[in-house]
């Protein structure tokens, strides 16, 4: 019941803020609520406030006691929804595939199917001898992603 409450009070919200989405909801054990959101242009700490305040001042703490924890997904964090991936097109990513598949290259585009990633490598050339730079290009579905992060360059 009261799960389902403070689902419906961070719908509510997220619906007034089409560039907002969720990550990530659980309520624990005692009552502990955990949102994480990010946005297609990021997430500010206002985000967070807006969502925090939409929960918090919808519910009675004389009636139910609880924590509440309203964070942005992380830079560092691994991609979990299509519209990171949408929003991070352009930028480069560390993903593992299936089948012990390993990239780090550009992420080109971004579908409601998959991911297309771009990179350039060093292949012998075709005839004679030494090396030729050449573009590759990788098209994964979702399905085939076990993980992918977006690589921080400083």
């Amino acid at each position: 019941m009261f799960r389902t409450k403070v689902k419906t009070l961070l719908d509510n919200c997220l619906e007034e803020r089409p560039d907002l989405f969720l990550i990530d909801f659980d309520v624990l054990g005692d009552n502990a609520i955990k949102v994480v959101i990010d946005g297609d242009n990021g997430v500010l700490v206002g985000d967070c406030m807006l969502v925090s305040r939409a929960i918090e001042h919808n519910l009675d703490r004389e009636e139910e006691d609880f924590s509440l924890e309203v964070t942005s997904a992380g830079a560092a964090a691994p991609m979990s929804h299509k519209r990171q991936y949408k929003k991070n097109i352009g930028r480069t990513v560390d993903v593992k595939a299936t089948n012990n598949l390993k990239f780090e290259a550009l992420l080109a585009d971004a579908n409601d199917e998959g991911i297309t990633l771009v990179w350039k490598t060093r292949e012998p050339k075709p005839v004679g001898k030494g090396k030729v730079t050449v573009q590759k290009e990788a098209k994964l579905a979702y399905n085939d992603i076990i993980e992918a992060k977006v690589k921080i360059k400083f």
